[in-house]
């Protein structure tokens, strides 16, 4: 596969290509925003589940919002899983809200202050409408804290339009059918919402924005890590598009590749609709025709096996899933006393469903996906369609009855859906909605991402008044006493932090992991209070710890004084550097015990030169004619090797091995 320059700055300008994110980073505080509960205690143990419904109400205006009403269509039975140790009524909406949590408040104001923005006199809540049931309330209290904010990047600025503090929403525990269930310990977290201008001109710079505002955020010390704690929406346009929001890009590598085939997912949907216009095929003069199919279909004798070798989607062996148990069509086993057969004809589209939009997938698929949400049909494949119908055992007779009975000709296509009455008639009527949305250009929707840089269906975006006042909770001012308090204490950013690193002799790689570490702190203890190599401060603190959280040691056990210790011990000269990870490693497992005390009974102390001559004196003449000669024989330095792997052995990382060598090589004199 051919690699994409995700920097190509002409490639994508000639698409039109623009790009913002929204930044959503958990905050470290004891408690949530609007409440006493802990924040971050998280459990799959639930004592209580409560069933809800979403049903959409008439805004301020007199109007229904299009998130709301697709929501509504998919008429979800909404599980609450709730604990007691982390819920109360609040987040059940059977409370109002308690005074807005004054600590995230401040970390809010740290941040808004790092990203140079203009911070408000007063700060109001708001409720945001939230609709896909995440929220039991139906909405999000929300509140804007910082304005016209900015980050310098590579000369330029990235504009920062707003900073918020909102509070988080469920955890999605599964979604199939009409059923959704969430547990409810993150709800009710408090959040920082970062929100960009659509300053990015590539998918690149996306990324390297996205992981520029986190290391602001991470530099305070005072945000949550690890999985879920941060989540990344990006927004896309190309010209004649609008926006599409990528929702919960969970890992900022994978940001290139969505952004990329979104850009250019986008410019094949408008591809597609210049075709058809050229057609004089419109959103207002589209065709099309619906019909019950199910009696038409189920007198189709089918064939008795199925045909091999086809490239035709399904595969065969997808179609075999549904049909080779009772040797029937797909669309017979679809059929019982509560499922139809539905089937819709679009005239003027065919071919068009053929379409490629991204890396193996077609406007079929836009189709699919929309489905697949809104009218709950999520058991893949959901339709089948004559521009591409599969091969099955008795498919062509089965097509030849849909062609028929929807009157397709060369010039339509026909879609054949089945389902419950009720998910059909959804279904068809989405199917419809979304040729519209075609032919009128690109719909501002929200999309999931997926394997491989692709994308799909989520939801429709909400509309612009989704916003109203939260008449449940006060005002608070923010003074500029209270502001310059924080301003006093800012820590330095990142960039600062890596050019006094980079003076000290610390690499380039070293120094940017280290400008955000948790350990950052310690580290500045080490290398001001102890003659240490801060190259190897670096390093331990960032690249051992590592290594050993990814083998599944505690570090968060490891405390900053028992590595200021540990440091401290080494200076001295009572251990070599090649066991820092094993004096580490036994930190984690026991950190009650003390950093001397682990050393001593680890056996992991220097060994005194006395005895290393003596043991070096005992290897030579024991082995001296123990080895291949071909492995003894010729240069110096193999015998040297040879000897100091026998004594390293003996002493796991308590010599060290400059100094062992040359003790050797004076020995074999």
């Amino acid at each position: 596969m051919k690699k994409i320059d995700y920097t190509n700055l002409k490639f994508y300008r000639k698409l039109g290509f623009k790009s913002g994110v929204e930044i959503h980073q958990q905050l470290l505080t004891e408690k949530k925003l609007f409440c006493n509960c802990p924040a971050g205690l998280y459990s799959n143990s639930y004592d209580v589940e409560i069933l809800r419904h979403m049903r959409p109400t008439l805004s301020e205006l007199g109007e229904y919002d299009g998130c709301a009403l697709m929501e509504f269509k998919t008429r979800k039975n909404v599980i609450y899983r709730l604990s007691r140790e982390s819920v109360c009524t609040y987040e059940m909406d059977d409370t109002p809200p308690f005074l807005v949590n004054q600590v995230g408040l401040d970390i809010v104001i740290e941040i808004a202050l790092l990203l140079n923005c203009s911070l408000v006199d007063e700060m109001h809540i708001s409720r945001k409408q939230y609709l896909d049931g995440s929220i039991p309330t139906g909405f999000q209290r929300t509140a804007v804290v910082g304005i016209n904010g900015w980050i310098p990047y590579k000369g330029r600025k990235i504009r920062i339009s707003h900073i918020c503090y909102e509070e988080d929403a469920c955890r999605e525990i599964s979604d199939e059918g009409h059923q959704i269930i969430f547990k409810t310990d993150r709800l009710g977290m408090p959040l920082i919402e970062v929100i960009t201008h659509p300053d990015m001109r590539t998918p690149q710079e996306v990324r390297e924005v996205v992981t520029e505002i986190g290391r602001l955020m991470r530099v305070t010390g005072k945000v949550r890590r690890g999985i879920g704690s941060v989540r990344q929406d990006v927004n896309v346009s190309v010209t004649g598009g609008d926006r599409v929001e990528i929702k919960g890009v969970p890992q900022v590598g994978l940001i290139p590749a969505l952004v990329h085939y979104e850009a250019l997912r986008q410019k094949s949907l408008l591809d597609i609709r210049k075709k058809l216009v050229r057609k004089k095929i419109t959103a207002d003069n589209l065709k099309v025709f619906k019909k019950d199919l199910t009696k038409a279909l189920a007198g189709n004798p089918p064939s008795p096996r199925l045909r091999k070798g086809s490239s035709s989607p399904p595969s065969p062996q997808q179609v075999s899933e549904y049909s080779a148990k009772e040797n029937k069509s797909p669309l017979k086993n679809k059929l019982n006393k509560d499922h139809v057969l539905g089937g819709i004809k679009i005239c003027g589209l065919a071919g068009a469903l053929k379409i490629t939009t991204q890396p193996g997938k077609t406007f079929a698929d836009e189709i699919a996906g929309r489905i697949r949400v809104i009218a709950c049909l999520d058991k893949m494949p959901n339709y089948f369609h004559t521009d591409n119908y599969p091969d099955y055992a008795g498919s062509k007779k089965d097509l030849a009855v849909i062609r028929k009975e929807l009157k397709v000709s060369k010039n339509d296509v026909g879609v054949i859906v089945w389902g419950s009455q009720r998910d059909v008639e959804t279904a068809l009527e989405e199917i419809r909605l979304r040729v519209v949305e075609l032919l009128k250009g690109i719909p501002n929707e929200t999309r999931q991402p997926l394997e491989h840089g692709i994308t799909d269906f989520e939801r429709i975006l909400p509309g612009p008044n989704r916003m109203y006042p939260d008449t449940d909770s006060p005002p608070t001012k923010i003074t500029e006493a209270r502001v310059q308090k924080i301003r006093d204490r800012l820590p330095e950013t990142p960039g600062q932090k890596e050019k006094r690193y980079l003076k000290m002799g610390i690499p380039d790689q070293i120094a940017r992991q280290l400008a955000v570490s948790p350990r950052a702190a310690v580290a500045e203890q080490i290398m001001a209070d102890l003659k240490v190599d801060p190259t190897l401060v670096g390093v331990v603190l960032t690249q051992r710890l590592r290594s050993l959280k990814r083998q599944k040691f505690a570090i968060s056990k490891i405390f900053d004084q028992k590595l200021f210790e540990l440091f401290k011990l080494y200076a001295r000269g009572v251990f070599h550097q090649e066991v820092f990870s094993l004096i580490m490693e036994e930190l984690a497992k026991k950190p009650s015990v003390g950093v001397k005390e682990i050393i001593k009974k680890s056996k992991l102390a220097v060994v005194p030169a006395k005895k290393i001559k003596s043991i070096i004196k005992q290897v030579i003449k024991d082995n001296s004619f123990a080895s291949p000669k071909a492995k003894l024989k010729g240069l110096r330095e193999k015998k040297i090797d040879f000897y100091a792997g026998k004594v390293m052995s003996k002493f796991r990382g308590m010599v060290d091995g400059q100094a062992l060598r040359k003790s050797i090589s004076c020995a074999l004199r």
